[in-house]
């Protein structure tokens, strides 16, 4: 028996179940009282791109710089991951159908937070009824161990369903904030910046340089599209730093352009050429200082390799105009998050949350 290509697996709902099966009211997803109106009556006529997110929490998305459809489809993936075209067996077996709970996500460690936004979407697309959320902290702010970052009163099987898939993407990119803060905070008081690279998680790209910005980093390209950046794969290719630069500049006028050099001597034929930006591979701070001299403010500069924590100050202070840090998003370890149940009654406490699906800061 051959096993289907992934053409032909079908793209699966939230809460809809594997084709042709009956679906219980406690899978979770788009129910009947979901905010945006789709139900299982719909089979699978419902068209995803329809089925969005509340649209103050979309404007806060966007407002930070993110894709909402984006944000949307990286939280219905986590919950399909998550449930397997099922339900939360532990959870639907032993929660009744009307409890409801408000969940305290907590730092269970200090740091600095980034991804609140994007566990409301999470949150967003397994409630099958509104939620109502109070925001105690915004992204970037820093926590202390024991504080509360958000709550949540919703059912309680919708909450518990989503609680991992939530705190995965919320502790991944509170983590990646939390290293990138403390290389601002070693660079505080020069003019360096700490950026990222484009060592990220397939598929969570934008989330995690959203993180470095929220950590107080700035990001370098998106894409390979946003600018080119030559290295020396491209120069042994091209035949050269500088004939590899013509080409880029010939067929991409418009584009940016950064050239990475490993020794001194390439640096004023890069700038013969026109670079934007020059990226220095695995200077010293000595050879950096020296690139800074030699370059005289005709093209930003930035250092890869070699960059630590305890010699971040001593690159900055050469004069460079950034410090390329890969392990921001590739290596950052997780911000320890957890999520405290308060259990309630539909009629319990909690009335003081604002409502979720109007996502009103409290």
């Amino acid at each position: 028996m051959t096993s289907p290509t992934p053409n032909e697996l079908p793209l699966l709902q939230i809460g809809f179940g594997r084709p042709g099966e009956a679906v219980s009211g406690t899978a979770g997803g788009c129910g009947d009282g979901c905010g945006c109106g789709g139900g299982a009556e719909d089979d699978f006529d419902l068209d995803p791109l329809e089925c969005g997110l509340d649209p103050d929490l979309a404007a806060l998305l966007a407002d930070a710089g993110l894709d909402p459809v984006q944000v949307e489809d990286v939280a219905h993936m986590a919950i399909e991951e998550d449930l397997d075209h099922g339900v939360d067996v532990t959870t639907v077996a032993t929660i009744p159908e009307d409890a409801v709970a408000v969940g305290d996500f907590t730092a269970r460690q200090a740091g600095t937070v980034a991804g609140l936004r994007i566990a409301e979407a999470v949150l967003s697309v397994v409630c099958t009824e509104e939620f109502e959320v109070e925001r105690h902290v915004e992204d970037g702010d820093r926590v202390t161990a024991g504080q509360k970052l958000l709550s949540v009163r919703t059912r309680t099987r919708d909450l518990l369903t989503a609680e991992r898939s939530a705190l995965n993407l919320l502790c991944r990119l509170s983590g990646i904030a939390t290293a990138t803060r403390a290389w601002a905070d070693a660079l505080q008081g020069t003019d360096a910046k700490v950026r990222d690279t484009r060592k990220t998680t397939p598929g969570l790209r934008a989330l995690e340089k959203y993180a470095v910005r929220c950590g107080g980093g700035v990001n370098h390209r998106m894409s390979l599209s946003d600018a080119a950046l030559i290295k020396d794969n491209h120069v042994i290719a091209a035949g050269g730093v500088a004939e590899a630069f013509r080409r880029v500049r010939e067929e991409f006028p418009g584009v940016p352009i950064e050239v990475e050099v490993d020794r001194l001597d390439q640096i004023e034929p890069v700038l013969a050429e026109g670079a934007d930006l020059i990226l220095l591979d695995n200077f010293t701070p000595e050879e950096t200082a020296e690139a800074v001299r030699l370059v005289a403010g005709r093209a930003r500069l930035e250092s890869s390799g070699r960059l630590t924590l305890d010699n971040a100050r001593a690159y900055a202070a050469t004069g460079v105009d950034y410090l390329a840090v890969g392990g921001l998003t590739h290596s950052s370890p997780i911000l320890d998050i957890g999520l405290d149940l308060r259990d309630e009654t539909r009629d319990g406490a909690g009335n003081g949350a604002e409502d979720g699906a109007r996502g009103e800061d409290a």
